[in-house]
């Protein structure tokens, strides 16, 4: 039975007691539904969400990481894998969901384009049949609403309202549009001859279109999102779901050619696209652009009003295909759908290059067989992206066969390379770098087959390196073609000087802190222009932006460098799991915002990987045990006896010994994780703690990034505006227990206090710890007197006294 349940946008349940197994969340555009999904995954140990477009999937990749670090999310398209040793969450392409692999939450996004022509099949199946162990999330459009009620009669539908209102604004002309605009138009040819008009007119326009690569694409949308050109000049493709700063979508054309004829766009379909108008509480608009005319009454009430008519069928195809043979394939690709809403998708490129290379006798005769039919299917799916004719992609396809079916099975290196080395060139206008980068596009996905080449690690970071360098040609090309460079650089100095100003604020503090401090020491006058002196030389921000999480390193007094050399530092965040990241050198706005970015992620994996070692706080443990783990990662593995004694009188023998196993010691002042107190791990600690504090007065014992020394004098009355219990300072997130005037390392304090337990006097004798620590013998007795004191262990003259006293009594009897 289907239930139609309206609720408040924002009432998604963290954790309801009986989650439904299947749940819709449908409604218009800005509604939130793909934030709550992926909210929703994250509150899960592992999750998967399939989206619609590469470039959407990257951004949704972009934000997972930067909440929980790289190495725990995999990204996976048809040309990009990267899927990290033991990713909890996978973020996909639709087509490229790898569904057998077992997860505790699954999103399927945008599932109206069930009824996509060449795609629709792929929705359906994943509709059907793709399910996550715990719970399942279907988003989309309502018009999905009755065929849902069909296909899935156990889903609970909960329609979603748009968070903001969505008004017609009329008919505008250039001159007069706002700014934060998108213009869209549905040919290439259109949106360029567009952003040249808008770059006479208004100084310049950022440019989208589908063909982009995820690259090219951030570098135009930044240019858009930091202020430095007014307008963005769009195909449809800004229509699924990518997050843009937009005020007004104004349709220059309402026509589009589909892959068969040039049509009129449906108002379902202009909703999707004029929906990304306004985002969250902020209202927007929609209108057409002279010479247009204004569209009609009908299709404006349609649109603010979010009401269309239902979808009546969906793409449908079989997907237990008879390998036996190709007649077999083709004959169960054709099969017909079990129902009356599913059409055949019988138009499929896939369908139609497996059905072209079956004509041609050599193909025949190497297809035989279930594991040489399999692969044929498989070199079938290659995808166009060029769009050429399609007897050059066949001519592609047909090699390609050929040379898997051969005695290596491998595509041959050198015809890789020549098909490479053809496409190297960055010169071009743009429709020649769209064509190569597109060329590229497919190699990679070639490339990502691992059993069709050798080397494949090897073949994939050289197509990806090639489309690296296409983008930023092309994104260069766009800027030089479409936006005017001194009408930018007025736009973009109001966010250039506030970053300048924020570096030689964070420069004075810390030059405060190092003339206050013996040890501190200020960041480098240089740090803020250190790849260039020259704001708008920002070439070396991209590389940066795709590199690994090894290419980056924090200093303990959380700066970070690459290639020493300082390109941001961490800040406080949300708390000190959660630090922020800022930039430090001067740079435009957009590629501000791509650096920054990436510093996030690098944070969140920094945090990752520093409590590794440590257990999960998950539902494996019991209550007190899970208490106990999660206060050793809020304090970076190390808390105080006193700070969980609750937890600790709680805890099961069973789970004692669980957790002992897992590498936690429990010292009679201190709980703590032994490989966290490792060189690189308490640098790392250093460094959240640093950011923690900063720009605070009391700075940290060492702020230089070198190793700290295992124990340290204090003075908190010196250290503090106002005097503060030592539990308020990070010393304990930094591995160390303070007691009295000193702050020792935790397993130097324990193995004092345990050597003073046994009674071993020469190993806590004063000079003995005095070398050991690098102390004066006074200093060390008054040290070994406070940690006996705080142990609770009475002098060793007592027991001596009692001793002593007893051994008369025992002569008299």
């Amino acid at each position: 039975m289907n239930r139609d349940r309206w609720t408040a946008p924002d009432v998604v349940p963290s954790r309801p007691s009986a989650p439904p197994a299947l749940r819709a969340l449908l409604g218009p555009t800005n509604t939130g539904k793909t934030h709550a999904a992926i909210e929703r995954m994250l509150e899960h140990d592992s999750g998967m969400i399939g989206l619609p477009l590469r470039l959407l999937a990257r951004e949704v990749y972009d934000r997972v990481a930067a909440r929980v670090g790289q190495s725990a999310v995999a990204l996976v398209t048809g040309e990009e894998k990267r899927v990290p040793p033991q990713p909890r969450y996978w973020v996909c392409t639709v087509e490229a969901m790898p569904i057998d692999r077992p997860v505790d939450f699954l999103a399927v996004d945008e599932i109206q384009l069930a009824n996509h022509r060449q795609r629709g099949h792929v929705f359906t199946q994943r509709i059907q049949h793709a399910r996550g162990r715990r719970e399942t999330w279907l988003l989309g459009s309502a018009t999905m609403r009755s065929l849902l009620a069909r296909l899935c009669p156990d889903a609970v539908v909960d329609g979603r309202p748009r968070l903001s209102t969505l008004s017609h604004g009329g008919n505008w002309t250039l001159s007069a549009l706002p700014p934060r605009s998108v213009v869209v138009a549905f040919s290439a040819t259109r949106v360029y001859e567009l952003a040249e008009i808008i770059r006479r007119k208004r100084g310049g326009a950022a440019v989208v279109i589908g063909a982009l690569s995820p690259r090219a694409r951030n570098a135009q949308v930044a240019l858009f999102q930091a202020g430095e050109v007014d307008t963005l000049v769009a195909t449809d493709a800004i229509g699924m779901g990518l997050n843009l700063d937009v005020d007004a979508v104004v349709f220059a054309e309402l026509r589009k050619f589909d892959g068969r004829q040039a049509r009129v766009l449906h108002d379902a379909e202009l909703a999707q696209i004029a929906g990304r108008a306004g985002r969250h509480l902020r209202d927007g608009q929609f209108a057409t652009l002279e010479p247009l005319p204004a569209l009609p009454d009908a299709t404006v009430r349609a649109l603010e009003q979010h009401r269309f008519p239902a979808d009546q069928r969906l793409y449908w195809r079989n997907h237990q295909l008879d390998l036996d043979s190709v007649e077999g394939l083709l004959s169960s690709l054709r099969r017909r759908p079990p129902s009356p809403w599913l059409r055949l998708a019988d138009d499929a490129e896939d369908l139609r290059a497996v059905t072209a290379l079956s004509r041609i006798p050599d193909v025949q005769a190497l297809a035989h067989g279930p594991e040489r039919v399999a692969l044929l299917w498989q070199v079938c799916q290659i995808p166009d992206f060029r769009q050429r004719p399609f007897d050059d992609h066949f001519h592609l396809i047909a090699a390609a066969y050929r040379q898997l079916c051969a005695g290596r099975q491998r595509l041959g290196r050198d015809w890789i390379d020549e098909h490479l080395r053809r496409l190297d060139r960055p010169d071009g206008d743009l429709e020649t770098l769209l064509d190569r980068m597109s060329a590229v596009r497919t190699w990679t996905y070639v490339t990502a087959h691992g059993q069709w080449v050798d080397d494949g690690p090897d073949w994939q970071a050289r197509t990806h390196d090639l489309e690296d360098r296409l983008s930023d040609a092309l994104h260069q090309t766009l800027v030089q073609r479409f936006v005017d460079e001194p009408g930018r650089r007025r736009r973009s100095a109001g966010s250039s000087l506030s970053l300048s100003s924020s570096a030689a604020g964070m420069r004075s503090l810390a030059g405060e802190l190092a003339a206050k401090v013996p040890g501190a020491r200020a960041l480098p006058a240089g740090d803020s222009a250190v790849f260039s002196g020259d704001d708008d030389d920002s070439a070396w921000v991209e590389p940066l932006v795709d590199a690994p999480h090894a290419r980056f390193r924090v200093q303990g007094d959380g700066r970070i460098l690459v290639d020493d050399r300082v390109v941001g530092r961490l800040v406080r965040g949300a708390g000190r799991l959660h630090p922020e990241a800022v930039v430090i050198p001067p740079l435009p706005g957009g590629a501000r915002l791509r650096l920054g970015r990436r510093l996030l992620a690098f944070a969140r994996d920094l945090v990752a990987e520093l409590l590794a070692p440590l257990p999960a706080a998950d539902e494996t443990l019991e209550p007190a045990a899970r208490g106990i783990v999660y206060q050793l990662q809020q304090n970076l593995g190390s808390v105080s006896v006193a700070a969980m004694h609750a937890q600790l009188e709680a805890l099961a023998p069973a789970e004692r010994r669980r957790l002992v196993a897992a590498g936690i010691v429990f010292g009679r002042l201190t709980v703590f994780a032994p490989r966290l107190l490792s060189p690189e791990a308490l640098r790392r600690r250093q460094a959240l703690c640093a950011a923690e504090i900063w720009p605070s007065r009391w700075p940290l014992p060492c702020a230089t990034g070198e190793s700290l020394p295992v124990c340290l004098p204090i003075d908190l009355d010196d250290q503090l505006d106002e005097p503060t219990d030592a539990p308020a300072l990070p010393y304990q997130a930094l591995g160390y227990l303070v007691t009295g005037d000193w702050a020792v390392r935790v397993d130097e304090a324990e193995e004092i206090v345990r050597d003073l337990a046994r009674g071993a006097p020469p190993r806590v004798a004063a000079p003995v710890l005095a070398r050991r620590l690098g102390l004066a013998p006074s200093d060390a007795a008054a040290l070994v007197s406070a940690l006996r004191s705080l142990a609770g262990l009475k002098p060793a003259t007592d027991r001596r006294r009692r001793r002593r006293t007893r051994r008369p009594a025992t002569v008299l009897r």
